[in-house]
């Protein structure tokens, strides 16, 4: 619609991907006294991100027009432009998972329950203990285990089903000797200090009968040096990449100098790198991971740091994942913008129709977070409206909505304004004040409520709705303080969980 007033004689959109644009002309549509409407049909035959902006033509030359901050219209020269994502006619996410509620448990630190594994190397700590003692040498080995469960999961899905629950989101199930499991020495077990294999399939059975669908951590950018496939500490029967070429394993990893300077994450060692082309590993991961458990009920698979994941694998992950279940959803980590992530200098397609669902929203965590410290409610709405805009709305409703994870400071004290000491065990130590804990607080009952009304699945960091704290990792993996439940934090969050179950239509689309 333009004034008429302006005097506007036609008008003309211009398409562009990377270099290449096109000219799409407008017809006029209708006309009264004061409006004219322009109108344009166009076809893009394929798939990417793509950006447009408008000319408008008038007697004395051309109006030109691109998007502001909020993304309105606005004329003037050397414009940003409006984003277009084009994706394929058949690309579709799970209904099961929309409007849902999601609850992410750190494996070693939420509850155990029945028969208690004792961890064959590290230290076992009680649940009291504090979390994140260095060893002689100073070094923190995440090989202090708290003995967390299967079992002990089971014995809370009531608990859980009063938040409103709809899915679990587990941290890295399968044979570790970290208490966080992202070094995998073995996939082809799981954990057995969590279980083993019967332990997760009791679990996903018991939580199907709540209605909670299960969902794994797929780690499949690296392993661990103590694994296996790598085995540098020798612990694992038959050669590993490390004891040569003759391993059937050697050329899943990239050595730059043999045998101990190799790629991997991050640059850390005991993190070694999977080559992006090494078919052999994808090709057990696809079968004998993915298309496995999904057929023994896994609903959805959560896929660590995405980014470094090649495009053919992530395609075949997905075909993996949806030829032995079509409605399991799949999750990317993706810290920014995922429709305009690039990677390795390659423009990644996640939301295109072959790869992603949806993806961990960080871009709405730090919205929420950032509005709650500083108060600019403008940059809060152009951040949530730049994402809603930019994704697809079946790929946003599957999106998970975070205000913290085992990667981040814990949100309450992010709110809180505590400041981190310097030193690492004060650090480990630190317990908010209780005018800090107060402040905390109050912001997180917003925050809490930003996360469950804005579009997307809900992501509850375990220990989150009860006022667990911490700092970084390890600090934020604290076990859960069954004996110490701020009640007021968890009544606002059961709250919050009702009024989802209740209108849970409502949050779709």
């Amino acid at each position: 619609m333009v004034k008429k007033c302006l005097g506007v004689t036609g008008m003309s959109a211009f398409v562009r991907r990377h270099d290449h644009t096109l000219k799409f002309d407008f017809f006029l549509h209708s006309s009264s006294s004061e409006y004219d409407e322009y109108c344009c049909d166009f076809c893009i035959e394929r798939e990417g991100t793509y950006f447009y902006r408008f000319e408008a033509y008038v007697p004395g030359g051309v109006i030109f027009c691109g998007r502001d901050a909020e993304g309105k219209l606005i004329t003037g020269d050397w414009l940003p432009e409006w984003q277009l994502s084009v994706y394929k006619n058949a690309y579709s996410t799970p209904d099961f998972f929309k409007g849902g509620l999601v609850y992410h448990i750190f494996c070693d630190r939420f509850c155990k329950a029945g028969k208690i594994v004792m961890p064959r190397f590290g230290v076992y700590k009680e649940w009291s203990d504090e979390v994140g003692a260095t060893d002689a040498s100073g070094v923190y080995r995440a090989n202090d285990f708290y003995c967390g469960n299967f079992a002990g999961i089971v014995s809370k899905l009531d608990y859980l089903a009063s938040l409103g629950v709809t899915a679990l989101y587990l941290s890295p199930v399968f044979k570790s000797n970290s208490n966080h499991r992202y070094d995998t020495a073995d996939y082809s077990q799981v954990e057995e200090m969590l279980g083993g294999d019967r332990g997760l399939e009791h679990l996903i059975s018991e939580a199907d009968k709540k209605g909670m669908a299960v969902i794994l951590d797929g780690v499949f950018n690296h392993t661990g040096s103590d694994s296996v496939y790598f085995n540098k500490n020798g612990r694992f029967p038959g050669l590993g990449a490390y004891q040569g070429p003759q391993s059937p394993y050697y050329d899943w990893y990239t050595f730059l100098d043999f045998p101990d300077v190799y790629n991997s994450w991050w640059g850390i060692g005991c993190v070694p790198t999977i080559a992006r082309d090494a078919v052999g590993f994808q090709k057990m991961i696809e079968d004998k991971v993915l298309k496995r458990w999904t057929k023994k009920g896994v609903r959805g698979w959560r896929l660590d740091v995405v980014d470094e994941l090649s495009d053919v694998f992530l395609d075949d992950i997905r075909t993996a994942i949806k030829s032995a279940d079509e409605d399991t959803v799949v999750i990317g980590e993706v810290w920014e913008d995922a429709s305009t992530k690039v990677s390795y200098g390659e423009e990644r397609r996640y939301f295109q129709g072959d790869q992603l669902d949806g993806v961990m929203n960080y871009v709405f965590k730090e919205a929420i977070l950032s509005y709650l410290l500083n108060g600019d409610g403008y940059a809060f709405c152009n951040k949530i409206n730049d994402i809603s805009e930019n994704y697809p709305t079946f790929v946003l409703d599957c999106c998970l909505t975070l205000i913290g994870s085992h990667d981040t400071v814990r949100a309450i004290n992010v709110l809180s304004g505590a400041v981190a000491p310097q030193d690492r065990e004060e650090r480990r130590r630190y317990r908010l004040t209780e005018d800090e804990y107060a402040l905390g607080k109050k912001r997180l009952l917003a925050a809490a409520a930003l996360q469950y009304f804005l579009p997307g699945v809900p992501s509850l960091y375990y220990g989150d709705e009860v006022g667990l704290q911490g700092f970084e990792d390890p600090f934020n993996r604290r076990p859960f303080p069954w004996n110490d439940i701020d009640d007021e934090i968890l009544t606002h969050y059961r709250k919050l969980g009702a009024i989802r179950t209740k209108y849970r239509d409502a949050f779709c689309g």
